[in-house]
Order: C-alpha cells, then structure tokens, then sequence
C-alpha cells in the first residue's frame, strides 16, 4: 500500500487524514493545497494520491488557525504506519496482543506506550475496532484487495440465511475476520476459520477475544494444501477467495476428494475455493462465494458450472454493483449454494433465482426489484455455455427491444447527418505540398519556448501565442511526418521533435487549424458511428431471434 510510509521525518498523512485532523471535508483540503502557496509540499506517495509529513501539516493547520488538537488514537494510528509500513496489519495484531494482555515483543516501545495510555481511557475492544475500521478504509482507498470491503460483507450479510442455534460458520480465507464476525448475528452460532497469512489470522483471533467471542477460532495455514478443519461440516460457509491466483496447487491436489464437480483447471482457483467451501457444507447447509463475474461464462468453468446446476446445488446468483470491491471498479458476483440434505442427492427445485443489482449504487439497497429478478429453468442454463451471467438472462425477459432499436437508429441518423455537415469545405490548393517549402522542427520550436510537452505520451502542445496548436497537431499526422516515424521494419512511433512543419503566420496556421480540428471531429464521430451501428446490428439481430421483433412489410 502506498499511503502506509514513513519520511525521515515521522509519519505521513493523505488528505483525507488531514481533513480529519482539521474537522473539515477533503474538498477543503483540496481547496487549501491550490489557495495556498505554502501549503506543505507532499513528501510521498504518488501524484494522485500525495501524501505529506504530520508534522508539517499540524504546524500549517495551526499557523492558519485551522488546526485541531490530534486525539491520542490518531497519533497511534500515525506511528503504527511509519513503524510497520506495508506490514501493518502484523502492527495491529502486535497492538492487540498488547491489548489482550499477551507479550508482543515486535511492538515498538514507544507504540506499546501509546497502547496502555489509551487502554486506561478506552475500552480495548472499541480501540481495536477504531483502528480496524482505519485499516480497512486505508485498504479502500488504495485499491487494495487484501481485506473484504464493507460493501462486500453488507451483501453477504444481507443475503445470508438465518441459522439455527448451535450452528456454524466457516471461512476458509478469511482474513482479518471481516466476514467471520459479521454474517449471521444469531446467537449461539460458532465460527471457525482459516487464513493464510499468520499476521492476519492471528489478529482475527486476537480481535475476538477483545470482543468477548470464546465461540470463535482461527488458524493460520493454506485451506487448500493444507486444510486445518477436515472434519469440519458448517451450516453457513461464507468465502471471499483471494482472486486470479493460478498457482493454488493445482498439480498435487489432482486427486483431492474435495473435487466432487469436477477437477478446477490452473485458471479457475475460484472454483477450487467454491469446491472447498462446498465440501464443508453440512447437509441442507449453505455456501456463499463471492466470485469475480468472468467465472460465470469462463470457458474452462463450464463443467463445474454445469454440475452445480444439474444437481441442483446452485440457488442464487447475485451480480452486485460496480464499485462493491474495494480494489476495482467492476462488478462482482455472490454465489449462493446449498448442499442436498442426502449425501451424494440432488435437489429436486428447477430454477435458479438470477438476481443484477449492477444498475444500482454500490451503496444504495440490495432489495431487488421485479425487473431485476429472474427465476431462470435449469433446462435453459444446460446449454454449450452455461452462463450464469444474471444480466444475461435477464436482458431477454425485460429488455424493450423495439424501443432501444428505434432510439438507437434514430441516434445513428443524427449521428451520420452531423458527420456530413462537419466535414470542411476544402478548395483546390495552389501547390506544391505545404511540406516542401519553409519548415521548421519541433526541436527548434521546444528550444524557442514555443512548444511544450504533456500528458504520459509527451504529446506537444502551443506555448505560445504565435502557434496554433490544432495547426500544429494536424502538420505531424501528414504522411511526410508519419514516413519519417516509421523504421525500417515497419515499427511507427511519432518521432514529434524530429518532426517539421511549415512556417506560416498565425492567421493561415489557424486557418489550417480549424480544417485539422474539423478532420479530427470527423475521425472521433467515425467511431462512434462504428460503435452505434455494432450495437445496432447486433440488438437487431436478437430481438429477431427472440421473437421481440419482426421483418417490415
């Protein structure tokens, strides 16, 4: 994680922390760094996510008497990160060894003093908590996958069924328990659990305790080579497995019983986990995976995913909204299982319940609405794919095919009516090429200040009031340019110092400027109009197939 460093300094801060130090929004925070010229400089991180020395912030805050006094947590939170680093869960769990009375030798003198300070004034269980809720919205806001997002275990939660007391719970990964905690509130229920990083495991356990959970053990260890609870039948398995991992050990599990549905390729170790869960599941009991949205239609899964239709195994499945994990923008589905209460039998339902929230607000309700719901027959996902793709199926029930026709053809009318008008008027030009008489180079121009460089692509744009930048831009896309950036071997990249263009006063450069820029106009509408017409022909073609709509007279 980038934001968890420290400078020679002490510890540094991202914005948001320094909005929590100030009491204001991170718009404000925002706002100061462009007011203010002597707004501390960031002394880390990355461009878009800066982060700045806490010592220069609080001296700042409280020159501009805007500061705050800084709580006795936030301090601690601040020397755990600049003493752990990346490592920081390992700190927490150090901090909650201190809590629980245990001998943390890792934890730094100076942190473990902080500890007791605060241990006099605060609960132990509500200082872990505070600082866990820290630790997860730092895993937020960095994009990282290492723990469960919230938004991820508030839908486990809420499409969790109830259990009956003396039940039990079981994740296989479950990390720093984000999920093992929460789901199922009903009391009496025990859970068990296993992780495959020893920091993390041990301060899930170590949490519990502090929360007054003797019902709750984690171990540390690989659940799939090395399975601690092989005995092990739960009521409820909840699972959010580590995603795109090929090397689970595919080649020495080749004949592990726990491969009922099918032998998981290299590729598919979400199904692996999916299998492992299953074969924890008690009779009549269930299984909740989330799962990256590709296993639903991944050719190498279509046997698996056929068995637990066949069977009957497969209930539910949920495509939640984009922006529920925490370390991508792209939506993720819940799995929901259950075992046949025979061993080895087959549930006699004949639908799966198809569930897409991904029209929805990531934070928004998870209650579906009608239009969202599909109960799909099991005879219709037996086919050459079996996509278990909710939006898939439920496209063809509730899509209005001729209305999305109609609004898409008469999208691409305007969108070709538009295209012809902006195409410019361009007169016989009087030669010879505009190349081959006075140029200049773009070297030449940079070294003038004429020219500057910006963007990833170092792409070169007018400094100056002397050069029109469309003029410019359309000059280096000539085929003299173009020639001239391509080698030998037929490998183009614009060679845009070395390019030439010609010289021109600045009326007939923008002259010129605005027939580029109309060209370029032409070539982004171009694409759009390829765009529309894939979408249309395509929209055509399955409201023919599926009856929604019908050859003209």
């Amino acid at each position: 994680m980038t934001d968890n460093a420290a400078s020679p300094d002490g510890p540094l801060v991202t914005g948001s922390e320094i909005a929590r130090l100030a009491g204001v929004t991170r718009a404000a925070v925002s706002n100061w760094r462009r007011r203010y010229e002597d707004f501390p400089s960031p002394a880390g991180g990355a461009a878009n996510s800066p982060l700045y020395a806490l010592a220069d912030v609080q001296k700042w805050l409280t020159k501009q008497h805007k500061g705050q006094a800084v709580s006795p947590e936030v301090e601690l939170w601040q020397a755990l990160r600049a003493a752990y680093g990346e490592q920081l869960v390992a700190g927490l769990a150090e901090v909650a060894g201190e809590l629980a009375g245990e001998d943390s030798p890792g934890l730094p003198e100076e942190i473990a003093g902080r500890v007791r300070t605060l241990a006099r004034t605060e609960a132990p269980v509500d200082l872990v908590n505070a600082l866990t809720e820290r630790f997860m919205d730092s895993a937020r806001r960095t994009g990282s996958d290492q723990v469960t997002s919230e938004r991820v275990a508030r839908a486990v939660r809420y499409f969790a069924p109830e259990l009956p007391t003396d039940s039990t719970v079981f994740d296989p990964a479950c990390g720093i328990g984000v999920l093992l905690l929460t789901v199922a509130a009903e009391a009496g229920v025990s859970r068990r659990g296993q992780e495959l990083d020893a920091d993390s495991a041990r301060f899930a356990q170590l949490r519990a305790g502090l929360m007054g959970r003797p019902d709750v053990r984690v171990v540390a260890g690989d659940s799939l080579r090395a399975d601690a609870w092989p005995g092990l039948k739960a009521q409820l398995v909840v699972c959010d497995p580590p995603a795109g991992v090929t090397e689970w050990g595919r080649e020495e599990l080749l004949l592990d019983s726990r491969w009922e549905l099918g032998t998981p390729s290299k590729a598919e170790g979400d199904l692996a986990w999916l299998q492992h869960a299953y074969a924890h599941t008690a009779p009549g009991g269930n299984v909740l995976m989330v799962m990256p949205a590709s296993v639903a239609y991944r050719k190498a899964g279509r046997r698996i995913r056929a068995e637990l239709v066949r069977r009957g195994i497969m209930r539910q499945v949920v495509a939640l909204p984009p922006g529920t994990a925490t370390s991508h923008a792209l939506p993720v589905h819940l799995w929901c299982l259950r075992r046949p209460e025979t061993a080895g039998g087959t549930d006699t339902h004949h639908t799966v319940r198809m569930v897409d929230l991904t029209g929805n607000s990531p934070d928004g309700p998870l209650d579906p609405r009608p239009d969202q719901i599909a109960n799909v027959p099991l005879v219709e996902l037996l086919d050459d794919t079996v996509d278990l793709t909710p939006g898939s199926h439920l496209r063809a029930r509730y899509r209005d095919y001729p209305g999305e026709y109609a609004a898409l053809r008469r999208e691409l009318t305007d969108e070709l009516r538009r295209l012809a008008a902006l195409l410019p008027q361009l007169p016989p030009g009087e030669g010879p090429g505009s190349l081959d008489g006075a140029t200049t180079s773009v070297a030449d121009l940079a070294r003038a200040g004429l020219v500057t460089y910006t963007g990833t692509g170092q792409e070169p744009v007018s400094a100056s009031e002397q050069l029109d930048t469309d003029y410019l831009n359309g000059f280096l896309r000539s085929p003299a340019n173009a020639r001239r950036s391509t080698s030998t071997s037929g490998t183009h990249r614009l060679d845009t110092k070395g390019a030439r263009i010609p010289r021109m006063g600045i009326d007939e450069q923008r002259r010129y400027g605005s027939a580029f820029r109309a060209l370029s106009a032409f070539e982004e509408g171009m694409r759009k109009v390829d765009e529309l017409s894939r979408q249309l022909a395509e929209l055509a073609r399955e409201g023919l197939a599926a009856g929604a709509l019908a050859p003209g007279e």
